[in-house]
């Protein structure tokens, strides 16, 4: 009796179990993201007739989007998260460069993270990745650029590859030939280098899977150096001097986001190529620890880099169009419009403004005074301009 009591007992058990497993996949992704990549509504906001037709000419890009992390289609419009094809073709996205999370550490800051826990561990599970994403780095890297393989094939033509001048030449014929829907450029970068996992023969694999842009650190001190957001705010490595070479060899576009200061330096000291920082504000505009020194931007402008600026709050002090605006106009006049470009961060794990949100930043622009010169630099031709002078050829 006894024992067949037991016997019930661990059955019912392995069922309760099995049935909550099922209940945290099927609904645990979609209550995550709606936790942490809140929409910011600024609606109703005003577009002039202006306004408007000044952004239905543009061709607009932006330089981060961590979409790839998350468990949702990007081709299907979506009721959370900041980012899919509808809704970058509803705000006149030209190009998107989407970026890949690997490893955040626990109580995620802006002031200093230590290097020995990890959140995505727990999200590779609750999504469903291949078993080799549990404890590979490398491996998470490579699934999201294999996701984003797979959506720009699916999308018969809505998505397009951009890894080479050539495909940015052939992307941007189709625009200007097609028909409404007209194509998204999708590019592929990663946040922070950790997924080397210490070896230089990864960035190899890396650039075959499709990356075109590197980030050097994160929340965190990796091996490459120092994290603005790490312990000991120190500079490259030998091994991420060794890194940032080997990008410039295979021109692929340093991205000094999250990089302390020094190890930033440190990398504009070796590379003979433009960086970017991909999702940024400027220190005299919103003055957190999220931000470099108007300094060391003056220094990135001058070697030909570019400054992503976001839409989140410890970037530009608000999550508003006018804050936007307010931080690319500041930027503007510290390094020019041809060294400034949009870098919203979305579905980053922050509050932000949406991908079809977008017209309201330039009729933000207009009412801050910016001149429609500049507002197109500032969208997408001070990129273009990086991608024609950066991306292999």
């Amino acid at each position: 009796m006894m024992k067949n009591r037991l016997l019930k007992f661990l059955a019912g058990t392995a069922i309760l179990a099995g049935v909550l497993y099922i209940a945290a996949r099927t609904f645990g992704p979609g209550i995550l993201e709606r936790q942490l990549n809140k929409i910011v509504d600024n609606r109703p906001f005003s577009i002039s007739d202006e306004a408007a037709e000044l952004h239905g000419s543009l061709r607009i890009m932006d330089w981060h989007a961590d979409t790839l992390l998350w468990n949702r289609s990007l081709l299907d419009r979506a009721d959370r998260g900041h980012v899919d094809l509808p809704r970058l073709r509803d705000g006149n996205m030209a190009l998107q460069m989407f970026t890949t999370v690997t490893k955040t550490p626990r109580n995620m800051n802006v002031h200093a993270n230590e290097a020995n826990s990890d959140n995505i561990t727990l999200v590779s599970y609750l999504q469903g990745w291949p078993s080799d994403t549990h404890s590979s780095l490398l491996a998470r890297a490579l699934y999201q650029a294999e996701k984003l393989d797979s959506f720009i094939k699916k999308s018969e033509g809505g998505l397009m590859w951009v890894r080479t001048q050539s495909e940015l030449q052939d992307f941007l014929e189709a625009r200007e030939t097609s028909s409404v829907p007209q194509p998204v450029a999708a590019l592929l970068g990663t946040e922070g280098a950790h997924p080397l996992e210490g070896n230089i023969a990864n960035v190899d694999k890396m650039y075959a899977a499709g990356f075109r842009m590197v980030g050097l650190t994160h929340f965190f001190d990796n091996e490459l150096g120092g994290s603005l957001h790490g312990v000991s705010k120190a500079g490259l490595t030998d091994f991420g001097k060794q890194v940032v070479r080997r990008l410039d060899e295979l021109q692929i576009i340093i991205d000094l986001a999250h990089a302390s200061e020094q190890s930033a330096r440190d990398a504009l000291a070796i590379t003979s190529r433009g960086v970017v920082v991909s999702h940024t504000g400027f220190r005299g505009a919103c003055d957190t620890e999220r931000n470099f020194s108007d300094e060391l931007m003056k220094e990135i402008a001058t070697k030909g880099g570019l400054i992503a600026v976001g839409y989140w709050e410890t970037a530009v002090c608000g999550t508003t169009p006018e804050a936007i605006a307010k931080a690319i106009a500041y930027g503007i006049e510290l390094v020019g419009a041809d060294h400034v470009a949009l870098g919203s961060d979305w579905d980053g794990a922050v509050a932000a403004m949406p991908s079809d949100h977008i017209p309201a930043i330039t009729a933000a622009l207009l009412e801050q005074g910016v001149s429609a010169k500049d507002i197109r630099l500032v969208m997408g031709e001070s990129s273009l301009n990086f991608l024609h002078a950066w991306l292999p050829k």
